[in-house]
């Protein structure tokens, strides 16, 4: 049994916390508030996880809690989709310090906007070829943190996943939670703020990522290279919506896709949809994560699609009951 601290109490966070638990180890899970609502392993775990408040920017304070822990799960999410640029750069010091000066892995939960504009399934050794500044500031940060694990001050990994979805994502963070399913429970059709509904999307299963998390952090074998979140094969806006009323018994609704132009135009005057500029030909075009690599190595698979979304829809349900009595 090891120690691990992990960074961030979003979905992300405490799936990872759940699985690592499940392992047998001790966590100490931090906020920026220390407050922590959903707490799945209290009923069979009590006391293997203690919740602390730090501000993950703080080198100082993030060492202090990283002292005798095996590994360093950066699980952030900063609080602002327009903020990247001033946010990640001190989480992403204060990360590298503590794991450097306390011997504990670094774990960094990343995504795909390093890849840039892609034309074919995206694998791990794909070169980073941001396009936009927020691929940019999580490109440097891998390259930064890589860097300084082959010259043998610290031990890295980057764990990438395409766009979440699942129970306990926080709002604003699941584009197939917040506008897809959450949409057709309350008899609405799902809008779209950019994209097509009929281009393949990878979407990969929150508790997938904390499963995958938890076993590289407290392993041997993970270190040193970026791995794919196993992740289902690609469904387009419109399957994922049929998948959606078909599981949930509810009437199926077309997607609908806000039009490019008025996606620039309301860029003008709403800071989101101006940042959202950078992403959207993810959703423009086949945006696929290939996760064989990581399956083969861990022997993980993901859980499967209709599985996920039971779960997803059940879990919406219950955090907005009155979405329950939803007609079809």
């Amino acid at each position: 049994m090891t120690h691990h601290l992990v960074l961030g109490a979003g979905g992300v966070g405490r799936s990872t916390t759940s699985a690592l638990v499940a392992l047998g180890h001790t966590v100490t899970l931090a906020s920026r508030s220390g407050r922590v609502t959903e707490q799945p392993w209290a009923a069979t775990h009590p006391d293997a996880v203690e919740i602390v408040a730090v501000d993950a920017g703080d080198s100082a304070a993030v060492t202090a809690l990283a002292r005798g822990a095996a590994s360093i799960v950066n699980a952030v999410n900063p609080p602002s989709y327009t903020t990247w640029d001033t946010d990640w750069p001190p989480v992403a010091a204060a990360t590298l310090a503590a794991a450097e000066a306390s011997g504990a892995g670094l774990v960094i939960i990343g995504n795909l906007y390093g890849y840039g504009e892609v034309a074919a399934p995206m694998h791990e050794d794909d070169p980073m070829r941001p396009t936009g500044h927020k691929g940019r500031i999580r490109a440097d940060m891998w390259t930064e943190a890589l860097a300084r694990h082959e010259r043998g001050h610290v031990r890295v990994t980057e764990l990438r996943s395409s766009d979440y979805f699942g129970p306990g994502t926080t709002p604003r963070t699941s584009y197939l939670n917040d506008v897809v399913i959450d949409a057709l429970l309350a008899g609405r059709p799902p809008v779209v703020p950019a994209g097509r509904a009929d281009a393949p999307h990878s979407w990969t299963y929150v508790p997938d990522v904390g499963r995958l998390a938890a076993r590289v952090a407290a392993g041997d074998d993970g270190w040193g290279r970026a791995w794919h979140v196993p992740t289902a094969p690609a469904r387009t806006f419109d399957e994922a919506a049929t998948d959606v009323a078909r599981l949930a018994g509810v009437k199926q609704r077309r997607v609908r896709v806000l039009p490019r132009s008025l996606g620039t135009a309301a860029g003008l005057v709403v800071p989101f949809m101006r940042e959202l500029r950078e992403t959207r030909h993810q959703f423009e075009r086949p945006f696929v994560l290939d996760s064989e690599l990581t399956q083969r190595t861990f022997d993980l698979r993901p859980t499967p699609w209709d599985e996920a979304l039971v779960a997803t829809i059940a879990a919406r349900r219950t955090t907005t009951p009155a979405r329950a009595g939803t007609a079809a």
